[in-house]
């Protein structure tokens, strides 16, 4: 048999069009003339069984191992094994063909020597057994059959500490993950690291496969009191993806875990208002209402959670759950409450949500004796003016003096008499939108009148007024008129309150010019399929084909900026 050697050129040319194409004749006769030709390897180190793996070419693998059957284990630059090739690319046919021989393969796990490594333990640089990869790759079949050669590999740990079935968890390999269960457990090697997120039932939580953590906790619902490194349980990270079947189904399971806290003393509803997950926070707050009195190391509740981060959307779905005012309003470490960080914080948007509940208390002062109007003021006379906190403050004010007439407060140190760097900008945004929308009502008034293809003399009806294309002009231009009528007279109160208007009403005016534009594309449309089409077809399928792509050109240039005011 020949041995492994290790080549200084390139594969031989015939050698590689063989094994690419899978030619045993074209083998065989290459052999014959020197069998040590099975020594040259490719740039990448690839020896002619590597080739046969990756392409898929079995009775060529068969023939060279029937030659050098040391080639098993050969390994290329990037370490790889032909099984591990063989996983990769999903070749089940010359995995099993590997995976048979490797059965009986001679092994000593602790020799540096290769040829003493069976190939099913043979790691690449990556630390990866051929049944990492084929995991990693979702290569269902072919794990199976690595699984019914050894089934204690689904535990090994590459260099990033993960093991097959941590990978099979994540991916949702629901068969691969039932077979690697149907085995011994490997407690030892079941140990969260830093290098990975959790066990792998906080891996099927993350991939949100609920049929993949139901075939873990049937197996070991103790697996529902491992934690990863950071102290976060599979609930917590059931609330981080916003899952609410998981959160569900971990809850009927361990109400408890709910209760559970991680190393930063969070939990699971804090870890839900943090990220913004509403879906979670309803299915927890449904089970359990008092998990909203849990406070975190630094004394903050869901409520200062989803405010630190900035999830507006979080923050109403508790003030909508949540009854105890008390919560609303407690204070952290600092005496400050949820108000409080969101002033400090220039989360507007929460300020002014948080506001409009009546049970959160504007007067309420902290450590530093400080309201969270105060805290506004000290960025505003800064200079670091914005028209949205400026429209903040005129709310926390307005509030103040309606709610606080019995308490002291600090002493208002802002008169919000300077203009903002922006008002300009803003002025002239304004103006370019009535002028748009002025010019668009416009139009598409004047095109009522002169329907296409013009009105029956004698009764004065539209021609084509039967038409779907006609029926469709008419409406597409009326929403158009409408809408354009809608931003103008909008936009004329944009000065009575120009601070009000920037932060509620400016968007619905580009939203309506947006909607009013797209009317008046499809109405040139339509006008032009009318009049057009009936003697000539294909101009008027390519004004429409132009008319379609325009919206698809913008927003390949502004992306999802087109949707949002340029301010």
């Amino acid at each position: 048999m020949a041995a492994v050697g290790t080549a200084e050129g390139g594969m031989d040319p015939a050698l590689y069009k063989a094994a690419t194409q899978g030619c045993v004749g074209s083998l065989r006769k290459l052999v014959v003339k020197d069998v040590e030709i099975l020594n040259s390897k490719t740039p990448q180190r690839n020896t002619a069984l590597h080739l046969a793996a990756l392409h898929g070419h079995p009775k060529f693998a068969r023939e060279v191992l029937a030659v050098s059957k040391e080639l098993i284990v050969a390994k290329n630059a990037d370490g790889d094994t032909a099984l591990h090739l063989a996983a990769k690319t999903g070749r089940l046919k010359v995995a099993e063909l590997l995976v048979a021989l490797a059965r009986g393969w001679p092994e000593d796990p602790n020799s540096e020597d290769a040829l003493l490594k069976s190939p099913l333990i043979a790691t690449n640089k990556e630390g990866n057994n051929p049944l990492h990869e084929a995991v990693r790759c979702r290569r269902t079949a072919v794990a199976l059959a690595l699984l019914d050669a050894d089934p204690s590999r689904a535990y090994d740990l590459n260099e990033k500490m993960e093991s097959p079935l941590h990978m099979a968890a994540r991916e949702g390999l629901v068969h691969v993950v039932r077979k690697m269960f149907e085995f011994t457990w490997f407690d030892t090697e079941y140990v969260p690291s830093a290098s990975v997120s959790g066990t792998a039932l906080h891996q099927a939580v993350l991939g949100g496969h609920i049929k993949v953590v139901e075939i873990m906790l049937e197996k070991h619902i103790w697996l529902l009191d491992m934690t990863d490194s950071n102290g976060n349980n599979a609930l917590h990270y059931a609330a981080q993806k916003n899952n609410s079947h998981v959160v569900e189904l971990l809850l009927n399971m361990k109400t408890q875990l709910a209760y559970t806290r991680n190393r930063e003393q969070q939990s699971p509803l804090h870890v839900a208002a943090q990220y913004g997950s509403t879906a979670a926070i309803k299915a927890l707050l449904r089970y359990c209402s008092d998990a909203a009195e849990m406070v975190d190391g630094n004394g903050r509740n869901a409520f200062h959670a989803s405010v630190d981060s900035g999830k507006a959307n979080a923050l109403r779905c508790l003030l909508c759950r949540v009854r105890p005012e008390q919560l609303l309003n407690r204070a952290d470490k600092n005496g400050d409450t949820p108000l409080h960080l969101a002033a400090r914080m220039n989360r507007v948007h929460c300020a002014l949500v948080l506001l409009k509940d009546r049970r959160v208390d504007p007067c309420i002062r902290n450590e530093e004796n400080q309201t969270a109007r105060s805290l506004v003021e000290v960025r505003l006379n800064t200079g670091e003016m914005d028209a949205h906190e400026m429209y903040l403050w005129k709310q926390l004010k307005r509030q103040e003096s309606t709610r606080c007439l019995k308490q002291q407060l600090p002493p208002v140190t802002f008169t919000g008499g300077s203009r903002s760097s922006s008002h300009k900008y803003f002025e002239r945004s304004v103006e370019t939108y009535i002028l748009v929308a002025t010019l668009i009502a416009t139009v598409t008034f004047a095109a009522t009148f002169t329907m296409p293809g013009g009105y029956d003399q004698n009764s004065g009806i539209a021609l084509h007024g039967h038409d779907t294309a006609f029926k469709i002009f008419v409406i597409s231009n009326t929403v158009a008129m409408c809408s354009s009528i809608v931003v103008v007279y909008c936009f004329i109160w944009a000065w009575k309150n120009p601070l009000k208007f920037k932060v509620d009403k400016l968007l619905w005016g580009h939203r309506l010019t947006m909607i009013a534009g797209l009317g008046m594309l499809v109405s040139l449309m339509a006008a032009v399929y009318i009049t057009v089409a009936p003697t000539s077809r294909w101009p008027a399928y390519v004004v429409i084909a132009i008319g379609m792509s325009t919206p698809v050109v913008v927003v390949l240039m502004l992306g999802k900026e087109v949707v949002f005011v340029p301010l």
